[in-house]
């Protein structure tokens, strides 16, 4: 599959998770603060380059129920938009829960409310695509 970048789109930052290069294991996530929408996607297009990203996964927010809400369609204009700017294949996921269960398993650490504010966004990242690449695994073993 080859090194796949995940992001969760906030309003005020962006998480962001890497796996190895070949696509199996999320090896680093930390946090982008967003800037203009251009600064962002130049961000990171660069950070693509960098880390011979070869696909992106964006965490979409679906409902509860499943339906795309208003900010589930700004997510997809987002990524209309990077996946212009950074030419690679970007996908979406489901990310229901993904901030709940990384705030979660934060808490649960001992980790205190600053810190876990400040690491919330990446692990939400992490989760999201780790979730996405062990899909990807078990579709490509012949997994329903």
């Amino acid at each position: 599959m080859g090194r796949v970048l995940g992001l969760d789109l906030g309003e005020k930052r962006i998480g962001l998770a890497v796996s190895d290069p070949t696509g199996l294991l999320v090896v680093d996530s930390w946090v982008l603060e967003r800037q203009t929408e251009g600064a962002t996607l130049d961000s990171l297009a660069k950070l693509c380059q960098e880390r011979q990203v070869e696909r992106i996964v964006v965490g979409l927010p679906r409902s509860l129920e499943g339906g795309l809400g208003p900010q589930a369609q700004l997510t997809l204009d987002f990524v209309h938009r990077l996946a212009e700017r950074v030419a690679l294949p970007v996908d979406t996921w489901d990310e229901r829960l993904s901030t709940v269960a990384a705030e979660r398993a934060l808490r649960e650490s001992g980790m205190r409310r600053e810190k876990r504010r400040q690491h919330r966004d990446a692990v939400a990242a992490a989760l999201l695509l780790q979730s996405y690449l062990d899909r990807s695994i078990l579709r490509s073993a012949g997994a329903p």
